[in-house]
């Protein structure tokens, strides 16, 4: 467990875990009127939230899997990151990738969280790489489908 500060602005409760073991927190539309996302259309939608992460952490914004499929819904830069030097609201770019108009309404759950630690990587210049099966074997190089 990580214990993260956060300020909810939002007109909602706390995101929080649906289960014992779910990687992500849903995160709610938090709007005063409702939205409503033409087929194509992209929109940034408010949350409230905002945290401060410590460092080596981030928060990634994943699409919500009951919306990709029913509605067509889908965050469009998935996963979005929250680097931990961020302060500002935290806000899902929604894609509706549908043939009907969605109507977002305060309080929807638009999206998950995932709250993850991470690396930063230092380069090392060298003038070859170790040699491996595939090498420089591209997209559907492997033939496995």
């Amino acid at each position: 467990m990580v214990e993260i500060p956060i300020i909810n602005a939002s007109h909602h409760a706390m995101p929080e875990y649906a289960t014992a073991l779910s990687a992500g927190m849903d995160l709610r539309a938090n709007l005063d009127a409702p939205l409503t996302l033409a087929p194509l259309a992209r929109a940034l939608v408010p949350t409230g939230l905002r945290i401060a992460l410590p460092a080596g952490y981030e928060a990634q914004v994943r699409p919500r899997s009951g919306l990709a499929l029913k509605q067509g819904l889908t965050v469009l830069n998935a996963p979005g990151t929250i680097d931990a030097d961020y302060r500002g609201e935290i806000a899902v770019i929604l894609a509706n990738l549908s043939s009907e108009a969605i109507t977002i309404a305060d309080g929807d759950r638009i999206a998950q969280m995932v709250v993850a630690r991470h690396e930063q990587a230092v380069w090392r210049p060298v003038t070859a790489l170790d040699v491996t099966e595939r090498g420089d074997g591209g997209f559907g190089h492997s033939g496995v489908s």
